[in-house]
């Protein structure tokens, strides 16, 4: 293999993008796996017509374990872009390593592909980004209204849920083999992997 994968899972807003930027390195996003907004298999919220966007049955990935294995393999792999905004894939891009030794898969079901990861050879280490769950929310609100992501009142409402639930969404992740770490923490931390 060319590369391993680094995960950085956490909250929606917790700054795995931005993480990423910092780190330099080549990375997938995982929200680019979303199932398309007609997707009939899509889950629901309970007693409300919503798509649970936040439920891990509504996004793939198998698809994004056989790019990341593709990418550490071949050095460049075809990726979906996903716009949240439409609930669908709006086009292709390729993302190529470069020589880089490591790629970073970031999303909030990142702690889904860790174990996937690990079968295939491909991990390097799984780490979850976290932070005080207001600054989270603050971080989180402030992106999606600049990103027009959802009307308003929906992602106010969908901050609140979110932010009543990180304690069990960095949880689940410490579960699935992440360590909890700041973002400062974590930059330091993927600086020491051996490359």
């Amino acid at each position: 293999m060319r590369a391993k994968v680094i995960v950085l899972a956490g909250p929606s807003g917790a700054g795995k993008s931005h993480l990423a930027e910092r780190l330099g390195l080549p990375a997938l996003r995982l929200d680019d796996f979303y199932k398309d907004g007609g997707d009939p298999t899509l889950p629901r919220h309970p007693h409300r017509e919503l798509v649970d966007w936040d439920h891990p049955d509504s996004w793939l990935p198998e698809d994004a374990l056989a790019t990341l294995e593709q990418l550490c393999r071949d050095g460049v792999a075809k990726v979906p872009v996903y716009d949240i905004a439409h609930d669908g894939r709006c086009g292709w891009q390729t993302l190529e390593l470069d020589g880089a030794r490591h790629v970073i898969a970031e999303g909030i079901f990142a702690p889904d592909i860790v174990a996937g990861c690990q079968e295939r050879g491909l991990l390097a280490a799984a780490f979850c980004v976290r932070q005080h769950p207001l600054v989270t929310f603050w971080r989180r609100l402030v992106r999606d209204l600049r990103e027009h992501r959802k009307p308003p009142l929906v992602l106010i409402r969908r901050g609140v849920a979110l932010l009543r639930a990180q304690r069990s969404v960095v949880e689940r992740a410490v579960a699935a083999g992440c360590v909890a770490l700041t973002p400062d923490e974590c930059y330091l931390r993927v600086r020491e992997l051996p490359s």
